[in-house]
């Protein structure tokens, strides 16, 4: 049984275009779209119609970077499949792609069976799954063959965590090689891991041990360093190269130079990068170990330059890389020691509201917004254009958004299932009123009407390469 929509009045933004129309919605995808007031729009009926005059018609968001339920230093992320998924629709994102973990000594798929056993029934919107690669091995590389014909196409490896996610140059060369024949896309955490320990044992028997320290020991140059790496051994093995959560603009320069040679090199950054800083991580009270991730948040002057990569396409996606962990009882376990702050932010429910505010700031336009936050991910991990746009055949993951209600960020009214918010009092411009996934309400004028289990697993095409 399926219900048709028709959605009346808005205006259609996708990335390429904003056109005002109604759009009908049939058997769970988009039918049609007509511009509003013909003849052809007036005669769609349905039984469910709604009304978005002055309202905006978008895309489902794609959050290609989560980490729900993951394990980290003795503790696990605060969010489930089911919470997590549920914030990730109240803030606009109809897909996650969530990270399955191979455990050293293990198989890839003794990772993404548990995976699938943590989010099959659970999720609210549908998702993906990337797979991190932990032990590079003759079995790995024939696993990963395997994997990618299924529809796990990306293999996300760790230039840093020596002992934890740790890949040496060796084991890096060897996945990118596999990747080159296969298909896959290799997304790498690019930061010179051995030499931070080493600056993290000199931070601590200094005496240097307040949540500070985590941004001052990642140094910058270290990102830089570790992504200029990564650039040439995927040079070398022939293959594409997704950086993940860029923070630094020496990073980001090293993207922009690796474009311009024309190498098939891609680079995401997170709203943290954009609208936080060190400033937050000096906090008193211990405060800063709110804003503990890696790569760490930079000094405010980072920002520009990564705001001027999203609207020169220097970056192209912007990711939440949502890892939440409660600030009573998980970030807490750091206290006296920053190494041992549990490293991720909460995001999911925040990223589309935030990137609207760089467009009422006037950093990126709104078919960019669009573009970053739904049509690239969508494209670079192959779920286009059943993901990431409003066009015919396409999945009918659609938000009505309202581009003039205020809103204040408050872990009062967030449905991430975390003690705080990274973005406390901070006003924004443009809310999310009602969210569709598959042409069903999850989100119905600003109250939750999805269920767990509504989310569907989906497999993914290679990447579609955003040149």
């Amino acid at each position: 049984m399926s219900t048709r929509t028709v959605i009346r009045g808005g205006l259609v933004i996708t990335a390429s275009d904003e056109l005002h129309a109604d759009v009908l919605i049939e058997d769970g995808r988009i039918a049609a779209l007509a511009t509003s007031g013909t003849t052809v729009a007036e005669g769609w009926t349905a039984e469910r119609v709604i009304d978005a005059t002055g309202k905006y018609v978008i895309p489902g968001g794609v959050d290609a970077h989560t980490h729900m339920e993951m394990p980290f230093g003795g503790t696990k992320a605060a969010d489930t499949f089911e919470t997590g998924t549920r914030a990730a629709a109240w803030g606009g994102t109809t897909t996650i792609v969530d990270f399955a973990i191979q455990s050293v000594g293990g198989a890839l798929r003794e990772g993404l069976d548990a995976w699938h056993a943590k989010a099959e029934g659970n999720c609210a919107i549908d998702y993906g799954f990337h797979m991190i690669v932990s032990d590079v091995n003759e079995d790995t590389l024939k696993e990963m063959d395997l994997l990618v014909e299924e529809g796990v196409t990306s293999f996300k490896q760790f230039m840093a965590y020596p002992g934890v996610f740790y890949s040496d140059d060796g084991q890096i060369l060897r996945a990118m090689q596999r990747a080159a024949d296969n298909g896959g896309l290799i997304m790498m955490h690019a930061e010179n891991g051995i030499a931070i320990d080493v600056l993290v044992e000199q931070a601590l028997a200094r005496g240097e041990t307040d949540p500070r320290y985590h941004g001052e020991v990642r140094k910058a140059l270290l990102e830089a360093e570790a992504t200029h790496r990564a650039i040439k051994l995927a040079q070398v093995a022939g293959a594409p190269l997704y950086v993940v959560h860029v923070s630094a603009m020496e990073a980001v320069a090293e993207l922009a130079k690796a474009r311009d040679e024309g190498l098939p090199v891609f680079g995401e950054t997170c709203p943290q990068y954009l609208f936080l800083s060190t400033d937050n991580l000096a906090e008193p009270d211990f405060e800063g170990a709110k804003y503990v991730c890696s790569t760490p948040l930079r000094p405010k002057d980072h920002q520009a330059k990564l705001w001027q990569g999203l609207r020169t396409n220097d970056l192209q996606v912007v990711s939440t890389d949502h890892c939440p962990f409660c600030f009573v009882g998980q970030k807490e376990l750091g206290r006296g020691d920053f190494s041992k702050i549990p490293n991720g932010m909460p995001g999911v429910e925040n990223r589309m509201d935030l990137l609207h505010q760089g467009v009422v700031d006037g950093h990126i336009s709104r078919r960019r917004w669009i573009e970053i936050a739904c049509a690239s991910p969508a494209r670079m991990f192959g779920l286009y254009p059943k993901k990431g746009t409003i066009a015919p055949g396409a999945d009918a993951d659609v938000v009505i958004y309202d581009p003039t209600a205020e809103q204040i960020v408050s872990a009062e009214t967030h449905h991430m299932n975390v003690d705080y918010s990274a973005y406390e009092g901070k006003r924004l411009t443009g809310r999310v009123e009602t969210v569709l996934s598959r042409g069903e309400l999850v989100i119905t004028e600003r109250e939750y009407t999805g269920h767990a289990g509504h989310g569907v697993y989906t497999p993914r095409s290679t990447s579609q390469y955003l040149n």
